[in-house]
């Protein structure tokens, strides 16, 4: 679904990103673990198409970033850590007009809508100003827009920061029911605890390199994966 092919991008003569290769199939759901700085949301924006890469490639369902860039927009979701969006509109409307762009059926989108407000606890506020909501509040409102379009590939970062323990449950089942449908997951977080539970597979990227990847077990071994990542970011 994701293969990421030799990519490197530099800011300042300085690689951000440095030759970094890894692939992400169906049904995998798959986390990118590294300190601040280490080069995980500049990855994610590049496989997402926002930013431009001097090396390398990145191919998704089959598809080259490089040469088709709207085709493979049109298959992936991408969640910022910040999300930014259009404040003066209703949670309602943003949801129609992230429909209205993803071309979901006006049928689909209605029971989706539906469901995924009941999930996060949002119905009743979606006919409300989206300024008018907590950080929380648009964070569930942008993940309900991700899955509203049943992305072929859904890329977020950070997404469980700041989210409160429901929400959080929920995100975790709608990522399991995805990856089960076919669809791949490749998300980065500081959350340990929770990429062990949940992923199958992880990479661990230190100083724009990757230097760890793979099943989640075979990485972490015997030890929890917070030990494993402390020894292998260790200066």
């Amino acid at each position: 679904m994701l293969q990421i092919i030799n990519l490197s991008k530099s800011y300042e003569g300085k690689k951000a990103v440095d030759n970094l290769s890894l692939e992400v199939e169906a049904g995998d759901i798959y986390g990118f673990i590294g300190h601040n700085g280490a080069g995980k949301t500049t990855t994610l924006k590049a496989v997402s198409g926002i930013l431009d890469f001097e090396e390398g490639d990145i191919i998704i369902d089959g598809i080259s970033v490089k040469k088709d860039a709207l085709s493979c927009k049109k298959k992936m979701a991408y969640i910022p850590d910040n999300p930014d969006i259009y404040e003066h509109l209703t949670g309602m409307e943003f949801l129609k007009f992230i429909g209205d762009i993803y071309e979901v059926q006006k049928s689909e989108r209605v029971l989706r809508i539906e469901r995924y407000g009941k999930e996060f606890e949002l119905l009743s506020a979606l006919s409300d100003p989206i300024a008018s909501y907590s950080h929380g509040m648009k964070q569930k409102l942008v993940l309900m827009s991700a899955f509203l379009h049943k992305p072929r590939l859904l890329l977020l970062d950070e997404p469980f920061v700041g989210l409160d323990p429901s929400a959080s449950h929920t995100l975790k089942n709608l990522m399991k029911e995805l990856c089960s449908e076919g669809s791949a997951i490749f998300f980065s977080t500081h959350v340990l605890e929770v990429a062990e539970k949940l992923c199958n597979k992880i990479a661990v990227i230190k100083g724009g390199k990757l230097i760890e990847s793979g099943e989640t077990n075979k990485v972490k071994g015997n030890q929890s994966l917070e030990d494993v990542f402390l020894e292998l970011t260790r200066e």
